[in-house]
């Protein structure tokens, strides 16, 4: 069937800001169906919040708004552009929920805007937990027995009937947010009362746990023609009770018999015909009773999802691109396999390699989280490894995951004893695998292993014979043999050193000079049935000696690049380094050269088979860098490899790659060094007489009491060599510094830890430059913090540009920050950290790589900021580059906001600091700042209340700032009320206030007013250990009521300032296009 005439226009609703449960892969999905759309000829109109992405680059689409995705929102977006329809399927649970929002208020309809890809009623169908488990009754398929209820009584009611353990589902929800697993009466009702309030239509599935089943979920694609395939059968290796998200998974399902197999292929097919799934992508998620071969519909996706993601790098079928074009109108026979090129996208996708992903977690972020893992997503990122058997896929996944592990090694943080391991091992941790592999090598069976777990015997054994290859390892001489059984398992050079109790590079001259080396196979879709004319690579040692290896990399004889990609996300480094890497392919393509990618995070659009002329899915580790850069300098000329744009994780390979006899484009090594190491960046700064805050270095705690004695109290302390500023803590006292300099020693990568004078009250600055090798500088963006210094500049809201330094300021800050890329001779990009206090400039510090501003300061500019560094890294003049942009002057503000994870961590504060917590970010754009800062906060879903109660608390260094505060908050006509402290100081300047009871002073105290929607808006900031702990639960309470709150004196003024400009303002939506 040809495509769809009676449209031309089509909007997309892209995902909004990376959060748990809703990453970056629809970032990928975004914008592979822009494209597929748009070069079908439609014109595409696209709404996301989400600066960091691709998908919003406005060559992507012919209207981009960077917009809130709420209703009202697109409902103007709706108006101003007229799209004829309207794609809801690849913007994950965010895109459908504002679908059927507008579906359901008539505004579709009013504006004759048709639903393509799913419609109103295959969505509700799928996602209302009642009417989904009556569909599969229809069709004689199985739920776990279940009830729906939208009040606690009813609930308490259904725990009676069905009795514990329980798992409540929260329905139209995203990464299983407010649901979990209860085993107590107590858990039971937690769970409910915070499901209820998740759900935006207030019902929760209360369900019988099937905890301890085996999972499987099945990718299907299915066109108006009623033609299905199943791209992909996906295994979870962790039983059920475990959210798939953070399970780990595989692909194919290596457990399942034939028989099973086809039983679930069928069903899910019949799945996705009874709830009307007319067109497009569904996941459909399965539970087997390993005792029985009873089967069960746990839930389906009437969407592209994570797994789609996954599903599609595993298997190189591009579910997104296809789900797009059968949306218009295609069927699966009509379309191309991308990958043979020849092959129809009706064949269903085979793979002869086994594919693993394993989830990414950022625990020791969140002090006092539960890291036990439920139906409630909790993982931040993920690794997608590729290899011929399951143990060398499994082994090389684990080594990609930047926990510091070579494989499948001995868990972290564990008492390794028999006792305590068979304790673990009744704990669904994240370290599951690792903590089996443990009690193997401590001779616990396989059969008891199995009791405990319900992991499958099969997993239990493949692990078993990893250990026992380690046993063989450790006792033996070790010659090639050996050694090429050990890679065959996925045990890298590092793994096997440490062993042999010798160095890496010695194994690695062992294996080299007996030419062991790995070969480089396709993902080809078809296991070898097909040639395949997309070279999407990865490693493998399935070779024996007897045999010639069979190698299909064939390198070409062109110059060619190679870009290191960020790996798997995680808090302190995210999407943003990949756009920046993303970026730099284009770059390449426009100067002629080769792109070669290294990544192994399947949710990028860096992993995209069509985005590099070369994809390699690989570990970021210096010996998968060496010998991919080998294979690729056969033929050809390898130019150097890119280091600078994804963020950490290149440059702690960087050194040793370089020393290997790779070339190191843009900024040197010893350049990046200079600017990491403290003592020798403190050299410059002083060489340039320019201020820093005073600081020391420690090896102990003595040492650290002294230099703060020094310094004078308070002082920041942070480890060396870390990203995300993770350990970073301010110390207001000897107390506070003894804890903090144990935790920051125990995560510096070289046991220093930095102390540093920690400047209250500053305005904090962000500024990206990009120099050339002439010396030339571009500064793209200079950006004030709306939040004072201490606050982590990822976490910190800013604006672009600043909204309240001079232009005078700002020139000595583009000189300052000059001066010192001079100095350390960056070529490319430089990110500075700069602190304004009394109109003294301060340097906090300065990173000679990609930042995560980089993509917002593009967006704001709209200058291709990341690809201009990538030609200046080629050799490129930046006078030359500028002369051919177009470059416009700021004439918007524009605000990035931080979107964190709270609500996923229970007993996790809510306090800011200097160790980041945010997951994402968000952009407001509008003429004034006030405007722009309005938009962001209800991007993140901070509304920001007309009328009402507000509550405040300010610690005591803060009252004086408070009152300007409140007496705007009087005039705007709302009520204030406070604990005793702040209502007695706030009436001093004859105010009136109500006072409150804190929680400890008994009731009715202010959690109390808060859970009965008394409160309107929480202002609340604290200092002192003792009043954070006595505050959290305001906080915590404030977040699950969904009632706005700040924690910043700085972030309540520019609230209070934006509530008081909306009453006389209406926000309006303008599109990148129109702004440049």
């Amino acid at each position: 069937m040809p495509k769809r005439t009676d449209i031309k226009k089509i909007l997309i609703i892209g995902a909004g800001p990376i959060v748990i449960g809703q990453a970056c892969e629809f970032d990928y999905s975004g914008a592979q169906a822009c494209k597929s759309l748009r070069e079908e000829g439609y014109e595409i109109i696209l709404v996301n919040s989400n600066p960091a992405t691709i998908m919003t680059d406005p060559n992507l689409s012919d209207k981009t708004y960077i917009e809130p995705i709420t209703k009202d929102f697109v409902e103007q977006i709706i108006k101003l552009e007229k799209p004829d329809a309207l794609l809801p399927t690849m913007g994950g649970q965010t895109a459908l929920n504002v679908s059927m929002e507008l579906a359901k208020s008539g505004i579709l309809k009013k504006n004759k805007v048709k639903m393509i890809g799913a419609n109103p009623e295959a969505i509700e169908l799928a996602e209302d937990r009642q009417k989904f488990k009556n569909a599969m009754r229809e069709i004689g398929l199985k739920c776990p027995e279940s009830f729906i209820v939208e009040k606690l009584s009813k609930a308490i009611e259904v725990k009676t009937k069905l009795a514990l353990p329980l798992v409540i589902r929260p329905s139209f929800t995203l990464g299983g947010t407010g649901g979990g697993v209860a085993y107590s009466d107590k858990e039971f009702v937690e769970l409910c009362q915070r499901g209820l309030k998740a759900s935006p239509t207030n019902q929760i599935l209360i369900e019988k746990s099937v905890s301890g089943w085996k999972e499987f979920e099945m990718e299907v694609v299915r066109d108006n023609k009623d033609n299905c395939i199943i791209v992909c059968s996906i295994e979870n290796i962790d039983p059920m009770g475990v959210h798939t998200g953070d399970s780990i998974t595989i692909a194919p399902s290596l457990t399942l018999t034939d028989k099973e197999y086809q039983i679930l292929r069928d069903a899910s097919i019949k799945v996705l015909k009874k709830i009307g799934v007319d067109t497009g992508g569904s996941n459909v998620q399965f539970a087997i009773n390993p005792k029985n071969g009873e089967i069960n519909v746990i839930e389906m996706n009437p969407r592209v999802s994570r797994s789609s993601a996954l599903a599609s790098k595993a298997t190189g079928f591009p579910i997104a691109k296809i789900a797009a074009k059968l949306a218009i109108g295609y069927s699966l026979d009509e379309l191309k396999n991308d990958i043979t090129k020849t092959t129809p996208a009706s064949f269903e996708p085979t793979i002869d390699y086994i594919v693993t992903k394993i989830p990414r977690f950022t625990f020791e972020k969140f002090s006092g989280a539960d890291s036990n893992l439920t139906t409630s997503m909790k993982s931040v990122g993920e690794t997608m490894s590729i290899g011929r058997s399951f143990n060398e896929s499994l082994q090389k996944g684990f080594s990609s995951l930047e926990y510091g592990l070579d494989g499948l090694d001995i868990p972290q943080n564990l008492k390794l004893d028999k006792k305590n391991i068979l304790i673990d091992l009744k704990k669904q941790s994240s370290q599951k695998l690792l903590t089996i592999g443990q009690a193997l090598r401590l001779g616990i069976e396989t059969k008891e292993i199995n009791n405990i777990t319900k992991y499958d015997h099969w997993f239990i054994n493949q692990l078993k014979s990893i250990i026992e290859i380690e046993e063989f390892i450790k006792k033996n001489e070790i010659n090639k043999e050996i050694l090429l059984i050990a890679k065959k398992n996925g045990f890298t050079d590092k793994k096997i050193s440490k062993l042999k109790n010798c160095s890496e590079i010695k194994i690695r001259e062992l294996r080299c000079s007996n030419n062991i080396k790995p070969i480089f196979r396709l993902v080809d879709t078809c296991a070898g049935e097909f040639s395949s004319q997309t070279p999407y690579l990865y490693s493998s040692y399935d070779w024996n000696f007897e045999n010639k290896a069979f190698c299909e990399s064939n390198p070409t004889n062109n110059k060619k690049i190679i870009i290191l990609g960020g790996g798997p996300n995680r808090i302190g480094q995210g999407i943003e380094f990949d756009y920046c890497c993303v970026h730099a392919v284009y770059a390449l393509k426009e100067k002629g050269f080769e792109t070669i990618m290294i990544n192994c995070n399947p949710e990028t659009v860096s992993t995209d088979y069509d985005t590099a002329d070369r994809l390699y899915f690989e570990p970021l580790t210096a010996e998968s860098v060496l010998e991919i850069y080998k294979k690729e300098e056969e033929n050809g000329e390898v130019l150097g490899v890119f280091v600078q744009f994804g963020g950490q994780t290149p440059l702690k390979i960087a050194n040793e790659i370089e020393k290997a006899g790779v070339k190191i484009l843009g900024t040197s090594t010893e350049a990046i060094d200079l600017a990491e190491d403290r003592d020798r960046f403190s050299e410059i700064l002083r060489s340039l007489n320019i201020k820093q805050p005073k600081n020391g270095f420690a090896k102990n705690i003595d040492e650290a009491i002294h230099i703060a004695k020094d310094i004078g109290y308070p002082v920041l302390i942070r480890p060396s060599y870390v990203l995300g500023g993770r350990a970073m803590e301010i110390a207001y006292n000897e107390n506070h510094l003894k804890s903090f300099t144990k935790n920051a020693l125990d995560v510096s990568s070289n046991n220093i830890i930095l102390v540093d004078q920690y400047l209250e009250n500053a305005t904090e600055i962000d500024v990206d430059l990009i120099r050339d090798n002439k010396g030339n500088i571009f500064v793209a963006g200079i950006m004030e913090h709306i939040e004072e210094a201490g606050i982590h500049s990822g976490d910190s809201a800013c604006s672009l540009p600043p909204f309240s330094i001079n232009s005078q300021m700002q020139k000595e800050i583009i000189n300052l920050v000059s001066k010192i890329a001079n100095k350390i001779k960056v070529v490319g990009l430089m990110n500075t950290q700069l602190a304004i206090k009394y109109n003294n400039i301060y340097v906090l510090e300065v990173n000679p790589r990609a930042s995560r501003t980089v993509p917002f300061v593009a967006k704001a500019r709209g200058i291709p900021v990341a690809k201009i560094a990538a030609k200046v890294m080629t050799g490129d003049l930046l006078e030359k580059i500028l002369s051919q942009s177009k470059i416009k002057e700021l004439n918007t503000f524009n605000v990035k906001e931080s979107v964190f994870p709270f609500n996923k961590f229970d007993g996790v504060d809510l306090v800011l600091g200097p160790e980041m917590k945010s997951t994402g970010e968000v952009m407001g754009i509008d003429n004034t700042f006030l405007s722009a800062f309005a938009k962001s906060q209800i991007a993140c879903g901070t509304i920001l209340p007309s009328k009402g109660k507000v509550f405040i608390s300010i610690d005591d260094d803060n009252k004086k700032f408070i009152v300007k505060i409140v007496k705007k908050l009087i005039n705007l006509s709302f009520t204030l009320i406070a604990t005793r402290g702040t209502a007695s100081f706030i009436k001093k300047h004859n105010i009136k206030i109500e006072t409150i009871n804190k929680v400890k002073e008994g009731d009715p105290h202010i959690v109390d007013a808060i859970k009965n929607n008394e409160i309107d808006l929480v202002i609340n900031t604290t200092k002192t250990q003792g009043s954070i702990r006595d505050s959290y639960s305001i906080r915590r309470t404030s977040l699950t009521n969904n009632i706005p709150y700040y924690t910043t004196i700085a972030g309540a003024k520019v609230a209070v300032d934006a509530i008081e400009h909306l009453k006389k303002n209406k926000l309006k939506v303008k599109s990148l296009q129109e702004l440049s």
